[in-house]
């Protein structure tokens, strides 16, 4: 499945990350793989409510939250500007869907990073 959501289609993911080398391509690669089959479930599920897409969200957060390690043992980690793209990013992705009135903090509420 690809992402039919005219906003998201060629939406440069995570480019902040890309941008700076402190942050493995392979794994912002990872990352950007779990934001676009977050936009596929979203399509494949359409949720009709904020409690719908935040189980979407957290799953996602998630399985964020596993590559966790792996960026520690690549000389890297989630820290602040990690936090700022990735967050923005299912801001955006959220909005897309037009949950525009959802807070941010309640979309990747389970987050560790």
């Amino acid at each position: 499945m690809s992402i039919s959501n005219g906003q998201l289609q060629g939406y440069g993911f995570l480019t902040g990350m890309y941008s700076d080398g402190y942050f493995p391509d392979f794994l912002v690669d990872k990352l950007k793989i779990i934001l676009i089959e977050l936009c596929e479930s979203i399509e494949a599920n359409n949720p009709n409510s904020e409690e719908s897409l935040l189980l979407l969200t957290h799953a996602a957060t998630e399985r964020i939250n596993e590559l966790g390690e792996e960026f520690e043992d690549n000389g890297s980690e989630l820290e602040t500007e990690a936090r700022e793209v990735i967050a923005g990013d299912f801001d955006f992705i959220v909005r897309s869907y037009g949950f525009a009135d959802v807070d941010i903090e309640d979309v990747i509420a389970p987050r560790e990073w």
